[in-house]
């Protein structure tokens, strides 16, 4: 397998070709069968890129194929994935914004288009043709907003990145924690690019909530956790809940002890408890010098099983073949048991209430609550 990557505004495209039996059958007997996979690859959004790229390299390894790529920004890379290199999927999408630029594309030329890492609902709405094998934040949010009403917490402010997901983040989670006769005191957003978490972090304080529940994008959490011990807030009693993507895998060894007994609800963590999970978690780390698997790489690593195997039912055929193939499809993940919602094509799968602990001196996401076969509430009748 050869590969070859270059960026262009944070951005990287790669054409992956195919090598399996039924190739001849797709066009000629030399012709490739081709996905288009665009990542993000530098700035504050490289750990969704790099983990998502080391996953589906991780499968394509295991399972056949050759790689090769070219730059370009989102809407361009797709229309020339599409037109110049004939794939029969786009896939990756480690934002909202970069998944609706491309939504018309994959309309317009009947492209499966396979999110792979973007987690606002609305997104499978955007293109007919759009499979999601990430989540969406009101999964997490729902969640975490029954766990805290159960554990007695009843006013908090919310925090969230001011873009789709943290908007989705926040309604969900104030609706749900409403419902349960929870108060949510502040709303508090905070821009997607370069946040300033001190003076949020001050009118957290000032109000004095019983907890913070948080979203941020991967990437941000770090940072996030720093400031929120120069602040003093870990030790105000002001409980932190959040989405996992706070306590991203990737990032958690950065974060220290102040991320101890941080409560999250997520759909995957890398100390997840199956004999799937631990061949997955093994795999990636001799692959990747080490590197733990996060939720990136999980809807990764799961996003081109469900294509391949919708190119093993129709023969290498893509268009709507390959995305009627997509829908339906259930299987056990890294994560769990998950099921692409032929109505919707959305993921539904269970998600978990996670504590920070150590694990053999290392800091992991302790899985000790779950919520089975968890749809969209975006979604749900």
């Amino acid at each position: 397998m050869t590969h070859k990557r270059n960026t262009l505004r944070g951005l990287a495209a790669a054409s992956l070709a195919l090598a399996f039996g039924f190739a001849a059958q797709h066009a000629a007997a030399a012709d490739p069968i081709k996905i288009g996979l665009i990542l993000p690859m530098t700035g504050q959004s490289a750990s969704t890129g790099r983990q998502i790229d080391a996953a589906v390299k991780l499968y394509l390894a295991q399972n056949g194929a050759s790689v090769a790529g070219r730059p370009d920004t989102t809407r361009r890379l797709a229309q020339e994935l599409v037109v110049n290199d004939k794939v029969v999927a786009l896939a990756g999408f480690g934002l909202t914004p970069l998944a609706l630029a491309t939504a018309p594309i994959a309309t317009q030329s009947k492209t499966p288009m396979v999110v792979m890492a973007a987690a606002t609902s609305a997104i499978t709405e955007a293109s007919p043709f759009i499979v999601r094998t990430s989540f969406t934040l009101p999964q997490a949010a729902v969640s975490i907003a029954e766990w805290a009403a159960k554990n007695k917490i009843k006013k908090v402010v919310t925090l969230v990145t001011d873009y789709g997901p943290g908007i989705d983040a926040e309604k969900y989670f104030s609706e749900r924690f409403a419902l349960n006769s929870g108060v949510v005191v502040e709303k508090l957003r905070t821009p997607l690019r370069s946040p300033d978490f001190a003076p949020v972090l001050q009118k957290v304080r000032d109000a004095n909530p019983e907890a913070l529940f948080v979203f941020l994008p991967s990437g941000q959490g770090a940072a996030f956790m720093k400031q929120f011990a120069e602040r003093g807030l870990d030790k105000s009693g002001i409980r932190l809940i959040a989405t996992g993507d706070v306590t991203d895998d990737d990032q958690l060894a950065d974060m220290g002890e102040v991320a101890m007994g941080v409560v999250t609800s997520h759909h995957y963590s890398a100390n997840h408890k199956s004999a799937v999970n631990q061949k997955f978690v093994d795999a990636f780390k001799k692959a990747n010098n080490g590197m733990r698997p996060n939720f990136m790489a999980v809807g990764g690593y799961d996003g081109m099983r469900v294509i391949v195997d919708g190119l093993k039912t129709t023969k290498g055929a893509g268009g709507e073949a390959l995305l009627n193939a997509m829908k339906g499809q259930v299987f056990e993940s890294p994560r769990g048991p998950v099921l692409i919602d032929a109505q919707t094509r959305d993921i539904v799968q269970d998600i978990y209430i996670r504590r920070v602990e150590k694990v053999d001196g290392q800091l992991y996401n302790v899985e000790f609550d779950v919520q089975k076969a968890v749809k969209d509430p975006g979604k749900a009748k």
